[in-house]
């Protein structure tokens, strides 16, 4: 039971975390900040997270597996890839719009503050849950004959670009209409430009 709740204690930390890194971004938050909003002491919340630089991290590789988790059950759809890719921006459109600070993290605190994550988040480590699905998604997409093989990081970038940038735009108030509207449109352009 006490592990369960130290498990739970840690998931409420970290939901803090990233709703206050979110919103005021990572160095106007500090760890004294997120012990307040739970009404929790600053030594004990020490006991979850060694610093504030281990929480970001750790943040990073949650999002990651809630999202890779996503994909992963698409992947395991018996659909074909076109279906796939319009699953994966419905699912992450949905996401910007009903968890927006799992976006607004990567965008505003990942992407902007690389030098917080050059220890232990190189490269692809603390995104791997998520970019490993996406890399089986383009694979059995290339493998079925219905994705052009090409290299990943080019594929990659041009499916994250895009859907990044929608969400970035969006966030900032710029779209003339819900982020949902523009779904099939964005699925097709990727589909288009990714096919055999």
């Amino acid at each position: 039971m006490s592990r369960m709740r130290k498990e739970e204690r840690k998931r409420q930390i970290m939901e803090m975390a990233l709703r206050l890194f979110s919103e005021r971004g990572y160095y106007e938050v500090t760890i004294a900040d997120i012990a307040r909003e739970l009404g929790m002491s600053v030594g004990n919340l020490y006991n979850y997270f060694s610093s504030k630089e281990a929480l970001a991290k750790e943040l990073l590789l949650y999002i990651s597996k809630i999202l890779g988790e996503e994909i992963r059950k698409i992947n395991m759809m018996p659909i074909g890839v076109e279906e796939k890719i319009q699953r994966i921006v419905e699912f992450y459109f949905t996401t910007v719009q009903e968890r927006p600070e799992l976006i607004d993290y990567f965008l505003r605190v990942y992407l902007a503050h690389k030098e917080v994550f050059k220890n232990g988040c190189e490269g692809f480590l603390c995104v791997s849950p998520f970019v490993t699905e996406l890399m089986i998604f383009f694979e059995e997409g290339v493998r079925s004959g219905e994705l052009r093989d090409q290299d990943f990081f080019s594929a990659f970038g041009l499916f994250m670009g895009y859907l990044g940038g929608m969400a970035f735009i969006n966030g900032e108030g710029m779209l003339p209409n819900e982020l949902h509207f523009y779904a099939q449109d964005v699925a097709q352009n990727i589909y288009q430009a990714l096919k055999a």
